[in-house]
């Protein structure tokens, strides 16, 4: 609250398909398509639960609970293994004291970074938050050595009655993001689940192996955490009875994720301002060329259509007036601002200009209700 200006400010950072029930996914405005695709394979199909739910229908003090987490947290440049955020690991704290207190044994699951799911490789280990969660937790996390296989096996059986082991990263093995049904049985299998958990807000849209195929192998039921439950809280606040004017900011790379988002936020708000790497294939629609930028040539008609509604509902939908732009995908590249229509032959538009930053900025603080899912651009090279 700005007690200056008495204004406030709601924000709910992705809000549309990542959500635990078919009510809540209604209520957000997600289509049908994508809301039937995500609802009928998700994990939380079977049960709708949150824990007390969960508490409720197994005794948690005899149940070996497999969760997923997103501890994906920052690492220092300089050595790889210092926590420079210890946001989302404070995060989880809740969900993991409530299944302490319960008794429960736990199996967490998470990643680090983006490995190419060919191995380990060592600098996207769990190893370095090891030790800041036991502390977190008051409780000594034992580490796995992978999150499938004998040894994993050993090491969940081996673990003490409300104990905890922390599997290395999911992604190490390829299974994971392409969702391959033998790697979701034998993580089931392999840590002894009797139920599972989802308290990873940032990836539950993600139809991994971690997140929806494991469920299908683990006998008891599934649920969602409490970071789960309050970021759903905040979205039917900020979507359902938002303090107008209401303004989405929407980023990402690529418009085929955002059709729905975009498409809900144009039916419930009053500005929508895009940014990431799918403005290219709005400038597309528009006939002004984009160099070597993302484009998705087969959603341009899409865009268009976007645009078309934007204006028939006199919903203000703004897109970057300028951009940086690059030479190439590389941390050291030249790389210069030039209005959208002014890109260079052969160069890479990467993120918004200071003309934007300060457009936008200027509709942020005409509104009373923001919500938020997305980059403006790119943030990370690996």
């Amino acid at each position: 609250r700005d007690t200056r200006k008495e204004r406030v400010w709601r924000f709910a950072c992705v809000f549309c398909s990542c959500v635990c029930s078919r009510e809540a996914m209604q209520r957000v405005g997600v289509r049908a398509k994508a809301a039937r695709r995500l609802f009928g394979s998700s994990s939380v199909r079977r049960a709708k639960l949150g824990l007390e739910g969960l508490a409720s229908k197994v005794d948690l003090g005899s149940s070996r609970v497999l969760i997923r987490l997103d501890l994906n947290v920052p690492l220092s440049k300089e050595d790889g293994v210092t926590i420079t955020d210890d946001t989302r690991l404070r995060a989880v704290v809740p969900t993991m004291k409530f299944l302490k207190e319960a008794g429960a044994s736990v199996v967490v699951a998470t990643h680090i970074g983006r490995p190419k799911g060919e191995g380990p490789e060592p600098k996207y280990s769990v190893a370095p938050i090891v030790s800041a969660f036991s502390e977190l937790l008051d409780t000594e996390v034992i580490k796995a050595e992978d999150s499938v296989g004998d040894e994993v096996r050993k090491t969940c059986d081996g673990m003490p009655k409300g104990g905890v082991v922390l599997l290395e990263n999911v992604r190490f093995h390829k299974g994971e993001t392409k969702n391959k049904p033998e790697y979701a049985e034998a993580l089931a299998k392999d840590t002894g689940a009797t139920c599972y958990v989802n308290d990873a807000f940032g990836t539950a849209h993600r139809a991994h192996a971690s997140t929806e195929g494991v469920v299908k192998h683990v006998p008891g039921p599934a649920a969602a955490g409490f970071l789960m439950e309050k970021e759903l809280k905040y979205i039917k606040g900020a979507i359902d009875d938002p303090v107008r004017p209401l303004t989405a900011i929407l980023g990402g790379a690529k418009v085929s994720t955002k059709i729905p988002v975009i498409e809900a936020m144009l039916d419930k708000c009053d500005s929508v301002l895009v940014g990431g790497g799918m403005i290219f294939t709005f400038y597309k629609a528009q006939g002004i060329p984009v160099g070597a930028s993302l484009v998705e040539d087969d959603l341009v008609d899409t865009a268009k259509a976007l645009l078309d509604k934007a204006a028939a509902k006199g919903v203000a939908l703004l897109l970057p007036t300028d951009v940086v732009v690059a030479s190439e995908f590389k941390p050291d590249a030249a790389h210069q601002t030039v209005p959208v229509t002014a890109i260079p032959d052969g160069w890479l538009g990467l993120d918004v200009g200071p003309n934007t930053v300060e457009a936008f900025g200027d509709a942020i603080k005409s509104a009373k209700t923001v919500v938020w899912n997305g980059p403006m651009g790119v943030f990370e090279m690996d």
